[in-house]
């Protein structure tokens, strides 16, 4: 089975007016760190055990009818190019763990693309849910349904103290991490990001880039994340997620206001001039595209720009990344080719040229 009909379409199809907060709030996502009691954790395994580990994932995964999600569909690393696995990191449907990975892995991915598993990662499985915008609660309600299913045909490590068993202590207990990807540019530009981030410290979260832990945050994307997952349950720390996030959103939105009322003209030239430079450019480097498209998007929001929706520099964000143009254009591209490359896509989704 081929990879390619999961990186035809950029972004998940659904109707953006269905998105909550989507003004703010890229994506929501819940991750849930699994073991099977009859194996070694991934880094302690033999090969041979390493393969009878995913054949028995495999064989559940393929056997499994998912409810309302249907069924998945299987893949094992090996049949994919290093392009095709950039570009799934890319679509966040694979770890960067498992791009340069040289041991046997494989993932599971279903038709809508709102869930994936992880096999033979830092854990035996990883269950992952994924939807546009603030969906927490729904998208934690997807992840378990995986989770029970799959808990019915395999015994999971699991201890009466220290709940779920994982190869990493701080996914110890429910073996969650909740997620909420957001664009803060307002509280970059009035240097209001680091409170934020000290303040989400405190209450057990962590801020990461967008393709979480160790990556850059670029483009003013921020993901935010649980750090706990001892002592509270997964509706705790669910509902405290949602909380911070809810406030967040709240001090964005007032920046935003704030930066429109008190810096109109001058705010408003910047995001045009952004516009003009995307609509034009034959030549743009990662970096520059993804700060100029982050200030394209704040202009869609505020109603400074119409001729675009917000879903149309969400897939550019994604379409612009090097895993993904390597593989749209079916070759390796040098940095200067995808530089070339990428204005070509952005100059004609902005102006049709």
């Amino acid at each position: 089975m081929k990879v390619d009909k999961y990186l035809n379409n950029a972004l998940i199809g659904i109707n953006e007016k269905q998105i909550p907060e989507n003004d703010i709030v890229i994506s929501s996502r819940v991750r849930l760190a699994r073991n099977l009691r009859d194996f070694r954790f991934p880094a302690y395994i033999t090969a041979n055990e390493r393969e009878q580990l995913i054949a028995e994932l495999k064989r559940v995964i393929i056997e499994t009818d998912f409810a309302e999600i249907g069924r998945l569909d299987f893949f094992e690393l090996g049949e994919l190019s290093r392009m095709e696995r950039l570009a799934l990191v890319e679509k966040h449907l694979l770890s960067l763990d498992m791009v340069n990975a040289v041991e046997a892995g494989a993932f599971a991915v279903s038709e809508d693309e709102t869930i994936s598993l992880l096999v033979a990662e830092e854990d035996h499985l990883r269950i992952q849910a994924i939807l546009p915008g603030l969906n927490l609660e729904r998208t934690a309600k997807l992840a378990d349904t995986i989770d029970n299913k799959i808990a019915e045909k395999v015994e999971y490590a699991y201890d009466d103290k220290f709940g779920f068993l994982t190869s990493c202590p701080t996914n110890v207990g429910t073996g969650i991490r909740s997620s909420v990807m957001l664009h803060l540019p307002a509280l970059v530009m009035t240097k209001q990001i680091n409170k934020i981030i000290e303040a989400a410290v405190q209450v057990g979260l962590t801020v990461r880039g967008i393709y979480g832990e160790g990556s850059e945050p670029l483009g003013n994307l921020f993901q935010v994340s649980n750090q706990v997952t001892l002592g509270m349950s997964e509706e705790e720390i669910i509902l405290n997620l949602q909380g911070v996030v809810e406030q967040v959103i709240e001090l964005e939105r007032k920046r935003r206001q704030e930066i429109l009322t008190n810096n109109r003209a001058q705010f408003v030239d910047q995001i045009l001039r952004n516009y003009g430079i995307l609509a034009n450019a034959t030549i743009i480097s990662s970096k520059e595209a993804t700060v100029r498209l982050s200030e394209l998007r704040l202009g869609i929001a505020l109603k400074l720009i119409d001729q675009l929706s917000l879903r149309d520099v969400d897939e550019l964000f994604v379409k612009i990344q090097p895993g993904y143009l390597q593989y749209v254009t079916g070759s390796e591209l040098n940095e200067s080719e995808r530089d070339i490359e990428r204005a070509k896509i952005i100059r004609k989704r902005i102006s049709n040229r």
